[in-house]
């Protein structure tokens, strides 16, 4: 499985940087207040994936702490649950000692 995996990633970096080599030329990119980037195509488009990934993970981060503070709160309730469970079942052992 491994060896797989390794072909298809030497695949995808030799597809993907045979797409760099043919996208060299240069780009402008106009911004607000006549700023203007100037770069290559390829360069740009790797720049708008990356800010894309980052905004995406910061999207996610109020739903994974979310689900975090849940998971905990499901934690506790579930330790306090199997003590008192652990407490009933002892009881009746010490009433039958008693006895």
């Amino acid at each position: 499985m491994k060896i797989i995996s390794t072909v298809v990633g030497v695949i995808l970096f030799i597809l993907f940087f045979g797409f760099a080599l043919k996208n060299t030329q240069e780009v402008d990119l106009h911004l607000f207040l006549n700023y203007e980037l100037r770069g290559p195509l390829v360069l740009m488009l790797l720049a708008f994936f990356i800010a894309g990934a980052a905004l995406g993970v910061l999207a996610l981060t109020p739903t994974v702490f979310r689900h975090r503070r849940e998971a905990n709160k499901q934690k506790t309730t579930i330790q306090s649950l199997q003590t008192s469970v652990l407490q009933v079942n002892r009881a009746p052992d010490n009433v039958n000692a008693q006895q």
